[in-house]
């Protein structure tokens, strides 16, 4: 049976519990409602926050895997561009070294031809040396291959071997003085030409699947990237369709209590009517 007290108010104790509760899950679901996160640190949910951290952390590593990937794409990119001026300049070579084989052409001529060939071998080393990314070059012999990062730990990488189309290489074998005074010693060059052409071609097949597997793995990289981000929000995100409904109904509820408490102060004033 309840008693009639001005120093206990049962009822006033009963409707603040209540109202402080409803002004805390109020407090919380305005926070959901600013941040956009039902989860915004250790305190709303310790094991989820703390999973949502670490995926955080691949996140942010996979940017700088996605950097390295870029890096070697633009190198192999770049080393590839170079393969293809080269593989030009050979075919150059071969129709000078082809012209000037012609046993009726004069001596004038031969020597312009000589000169052209010249000019266009010289250029190919050229080429070569000003074929680098970032420092390095895969196609003039002073880099063995180029690594990328794979992965968001570190622990794997991409190998991009480097082909070397040096002059005098095992690539080109064409010498870099090879030259020609004589029809003779024109047409001895078309052999070795044939074949440089036929290398490059299979050194520019080459650089062209490494660029592929670069870029594929590029593509995979920010896939991933993208889910793990995904599996972050479906962690961490607040629906907030759903918390602008309990906003408006804790709103309401939060109006209740501050009247149930107003009521309740009100109660003990009923003892005064004991004594009129």
């Amino acid at each position: 049976m309840p008693v009639n007290s001005v120093n206990t108010n049962v009822g006033a104790m009963i409707a603040l519990q209540n109202l402080n509760k409803t002004n805390t899950d109020l407090q919380t679901t305005q926070n959901r409602i600013n941040t956009g996160l039902k989860v915004g640190s250790a305190k709303d949910d310790g094991a989820a926050f703390a999973i949502a951290q670490s995926q955080r952390s691949t996140v942010s590593s996979l940017d700088a895997v996605k950097d390295s990937l870029s890096r070697a794409t633009s190198v192999v990119d770049v080393a590839s561009s170079a393969g293809e001026s080269v593989s030009d300049m050979l075919t150059q070579l071969k129709e000078k070294a082809l012209a000037a084989s012609d046993t009726s052409l004069d001596s004038t001529s031969r020597s312009a031809l000589k000169a052209d060939f010249e000019s266009i071998r010289d250029q190919i080393t050229k080429t070569l040396t000003n074929a680098s990314f970032n420092g390095i070059n895969l196609v003039d012999g002073s880099q063995g291959s180029v690594t990328a990062l794979a992965n968001a730990d570190g622990s794997s990488v991409l190998t991009v071997a480097a082909q070397n189309l040096s002059l005098g290489g095992s690539i080109v074998t064409l010498a870099s003085n090879a030259s020609f005074s004589t029809a003779s010693s024109a047409g001895a060059l078309l052999t070795t030409l044939d074949s440089s052409i036929n290398s490059v071609s299979a050194a520019l097949a080459k650089l062209g699947t490494s660029s592929k597997a670069v870029d594929n793995h590029l593509e995979f990289v920010g896939k991933l990237q993208d889910s793990i981000t995904a599996g972050i929000g479906n962690l961490v995100d607040a629906d907030l369709a759903k918390e602008s409904a309990k906003l408006q109904a804790l709103q309401t509820k939060q109006q209740l209590g501050i009247q149930a408490l107003s009521i309740a102060n009100q109660s003990t004033s009923t003892v005064l009517s004991l004594f009129r």
